[in-house]
């Protein structure tokens, strides 16, 4: 047994630092929090000064057990996780379970796994930082008391079914999502017409090319036209050129958030896989800690770096630099995210290469020289009017850091008029030029562009939001909760306006373009939106940007030891339960509901609305016991923004197509997707077929398909196999059974061996699951991984006992008849076999009906309201 215990977070962080400390030291993972607040009751001690009760999980129990049996046999215990606030925690919550002294425990740090870090942090440990507990531990309370409290206030409050959720920060993050998109809703674009001339003269090999020079712009078409009309006949002159040198910094190393927002521009990675691959390249000892705002390096890296750069590109291309942090609170690490190593240029693993090889450029790049440029811009004279118009061009001179490496940039930070300059040709003053063509073109404005996950990490991160270990949860989280989608915008056409003024005539054309197309954009979904606004209607300083940033400033206070975490909650806690209780009782029940117009029809009105499944329009009647229609909205399509014309489309469906083989076809959309239904058979169309698009012949050619593809591969005691793939992959289908089919398979090209190989392994192992088995009654007693359970349709339910209250043996089970089978499952559900005429009977009068609806559907009862 090792003398030392040294626990770390996760188990591949212990393989990597057990082989340097050798013999001496045991290293294990506690695989993260070990202790969470209880659930019931808050698992907050509010009359108490907000005191948490932390509980052990389930899942937790069997590594505290083997943590506890080797602290006792170890001389000594050592602290090694994450050197932010929240392994600060962890390592307290160790202390708390392992029934260790915080002030004597060894709690060492480290923001690298290389042997020198690693043995310099054990030569120095610390003790455990309580300020930084106490700040996690405040983040933990505050967020834990606003979900608590306002989730039950929208589960009340909005009508949907969803499991909907609230949150400090998640809360925000929607709010600016969805403030984009109604700008982007209410954005007119503005049609302006830029002026373009281009000109042809010889470049310095004789050889003649083409530049463009730019003029003013013009609000109308008239306007450019006049213009383009005082050109007739002119002569153009270079009337001034400027030629001024310039250059190109290089961006500071990564911090968590630039980290993000590059690796989504430049490698497509959502924010969740970017910090998932750096876990990975931080636990292997690649890279230093990934959680970090400050761009700091160390002495020791700068040296590292100096060498790499001189040795692989030269002396010139060297220059030393020293970042600073524009975060006042840049502690969570000390140093920026770099590799370990500047030497290794690339890692083995595929998966990690692409992000590891971005941040060895980046931090590269960053102790580079600077790129010079040569920056010319000619002034080019109109003779008829004295108008001006602008030629710009650029050279590099020298490449400097964009040897290495060049940083992209978000859409919001393009301007509409900014392009790649290119090289002009060399000009002189009073250099005459002849003119090939002058065009005015329509141009329109364009709205803010929607955020990436990586543009809101950058807009959270401007205002103050969250800190470096929040960003990739709050937006998982968001995105699971269904409040926004991830999603591509296809392009529209639109139609703009050339004039061409060439060989002194003018001609006007109408051309197209595409125009909104986005890609893998954020876009709030209506129950998105619907949340949103309750929450800033009801809870103004929850949904304030501001506020929201003065509450991560107080954790930062805590951090530091200026400020008490339990003062801090009282003074939010206080103040916000009076709006949570206010809200209760007074606040109406909402549906973000939008009138749209008049059915042309029925004369009924129709509006749109978030229903129990989700956003819907409706055609309601007057009669408030008639059952309004619904039709659910199509992928792309909200609340806030579909049209009447939008709408009556949507009450297309179901619709005839007409017969095949004397069996009438219609599509419909169900609550798994759209389908065909032909006779009494229902065929789901594939992923991404509009029903509404549908005409006979696609859906014959849905018919065939589905033919082709139920047609048998082979038999197995004389009964047809099937394949097909479905939600867990690919599988074959033999007398009611699915099989799923393995990789090692050749699943396009399986044999009868395969198939024979596949269907006996199913059902020798279909003999262990089932006790009994009533197939025609959908009952069956199974064997499970605890022990016997009743199966009754997809429910599963607890195995009875016996009359003297003893539980049943695995033996006596086999012959349990299956009346007394059927007993156990009413026990459990109440008229589980109550037959459909004897419900019948039971149906209410038309007293009781608002109550049956009030229950199920609630839109009756709040169309009372």
């Amino acid at each position: 047994m090792a003398k030392n215990l040294l626990i770390v977070e996760s188990p591949a962080k212990a393989k990597t630092i057990e082989k340097i400390l050798g013999k001496d030291f045991e290293v294990k993972s506690c695989y993260g929090h070990i202790r969470d607040l209880e659930k019931e009751e808050m698992g907050i001690d509010i009359k108490n000064g907000y005191k948490p009760r932390y509980k052990i999980p389930d899942d937790k129990e069997k590594v505290v057990k083997e943590l506890k049996s080797l602290a006792k046999k170890s001389d000594e215990v050592w602290l090694a996780t994450d050197e932010d606030r929240e392994g600060e925690a962890i390592s307290w919550h160790l202390c708390e379970v392992l029934g260790l002294d915080p002030s004597t425990t060894k709690r060492i740090v480290f923001h690298e796994i290389t042997k020198p870090a690693i043995q310099k942090a054990v030569t120095s440990p610390r003790k455990l930082d309580m300020n930084l507990v106490n700040a996690q531990q405040a983040r933990r309370v505050l967020d834990r008391i606003v979900g608590f409290e306002l989730s039950p206030v929208l589960w009340r409050k909005i009508s949907t079914r969803n499991n909907l959720s609230a949150g400090r920060v998640q809360s925000v993050a929607v709010r600016l999502i969805a403030e984009r998109e109604r700008e982007i809703n209410a954005f007119t674009a503005i049609s302006t017409f830029k002026i373009e001339a281009l000109f042809t003269t010889p470049d310095i090999t004789g050889k003649n090319v083409t530049f463009v020079a730019e003029g003013k712009k013009y609000d109308t078409a008239e306007n450019a036209e006049k213009f383009l009309q005082t050109c007739i006949g002119a002569n153009y002159k270079v009337n001034d050129i400027q030629v001024r040198p310039g250059k190109k910094s290089p961006a500071a190393p990564f911090t968590t958030s630039t980290l993000q927002q590059e690796a989504s521009r430049k490698l497509g990675y959502g924010v969740k896989r970017t910090m998932q691959l750096a876990q990975r390249l931080y636990e292997s000892g690649n890279i230093t800690y990934m959680r970090t705002d400050s761009v700091n390096l160390s002495d020791t890296a700068m040296a590292d770096i100096r060498n790499q750069v001189i040795g692989q590109y030269g002396n010139n291309y060297y220059q030393p630099r020293k970042y600073k942090n524009k975060n006042e609170s840049a502690q969570e690490a000390h140093e920026a995210i770099r590799p370990t190593y500047m030497e290794n240029t690339t890692v083995d693993d595929p998966d990690l290469r692409r992000l590891y090889e971005l941040i060895w450029k980046r931090t590269m790049a960053s102790q580079m020289a600077d790129a010079e440029l040569e920056r010319t811009t000619a002034k080019i004279e109109i003779s008829t009017n004295k108008e001006e118009l602008t030629a710009s061009g650029e050279v590099l001179k020298f490449d400097g850091f964009l040897k290495a490496y060049r940083e992209d940039r978000d859409d919001e930070d393009i301007t509409e008029d900014e392009q790649q300059e290119g090289m002009l040709p060399p000009l002189t003053v009073n250099q005459q030029l002849p003119l090939n063509e002058m065009k005015a073109i329509e141009r329109f404005s364009r709205p803010s562009p929607r955020y990436t996950e990586a543009s809101l990490v950058k807009k959270l991160e401007e205002l103050g939001i969250g800190r470096p270990s929040t960003y990739a949860p709050t937006i998982n989280t968001i995105l699971t909760r269904g409040y926004v989608e991830k999603r591509d915008k296809e392009p529209i056409k639109r139609d703009f306006r050339i004039l061409t003024l060439k060989n002194d005539t003018i001609k006007k054309v109408t051309d197209q373009e595409n125009t909104g197309a986005e890609k893998a954009k954020i876009f709030p979904t209506d129950l998105g939106l619907v949340v949103t606004d309750f929450l800033k209607q009801y809870f103004d300083d929850i949904m304030d940007y501001g506020f929201t940033a003065r509450i991560e400033g107080e954790f930062d206070e805590v951090a530091a030891g200026k400020l008490k975490w339990n003062s801090m909650i009282d003074d939010f806690y206080i103040p916000f339960k009076k709006d949570v209780d206010n809200t209760i009782e007074t606040a109406e029940r909402i549906k973000g509901e939008r009138e749209l117009g008049v059915d042309p029809q029925s004369g009924k009105k129709i509006v749109a609305r978030m229903a129990r499944f989700g956003p819907v329009v409706a055609i309601i009647g007057d009669d408030e016991d008639e059952k309004p229609r619904f039709a659910g909205l199509r992928r792309g399509q909200s609340i806030e923004t579909i049209s009447l014309g939008e709408a009556l489309k949507l009450f297309e469906l179901p619709k005839t197509l007409g017969v095949h083989e004397g069996q009438e076809i219609s599509v419909n959309l169900g609550r798994f997707g759209p389908y065909l239904k032909w006779g009494e058979q229902n065929i789901s169309m594939p992923r991404g077929v509009d029903p509404h698009d549908v005409d006979m012949e696609r859906a014959l050619e849905l018919l065939e398909e589905k033919a082709k593809a139920d047609a048998p591969i082979g038999f197995y005691d004389e009964k047809p196999v099937t394949k097909g793939t479905g939600r867990f992959g690919p599988f074959i289908k033999w007398n009611d059974m699915y099989i799923n089919v393995p990789r090692r398979y050749d699943f396009e090209n399986l044999s009868q061996a395969n198939i024979d190989e596949l269907i006996e392994a199913k059902i020798k192992k279909e003999e262990n699951r089932y006790i009994q088995h009533w197939p025609d009654e959908k009952i069956s007693i199974e064997n499970a991984r605890w022990g016997p359970v009743l199966k009754f349709g997809k429910k599963i339910l607890k195995v009875g006992r016996k009359a003297d209250e003893s539980k049943y043996t695995a033996e006596e089970l086999t012959t349990v008849p299956l009346e007394e089978v059927k007993k156990m499952i009413e026990l459990q559900i109440p008229n589980a076999f109550a037959t459909k005429k004897a419900a019948a009977k039971k149906a209410p009068g038309k007293k009781a009906a608002p109550k049956k609806d009030a229950t199920k559907k609630a839109a009756p009862k709040k169309k009372k309201q």
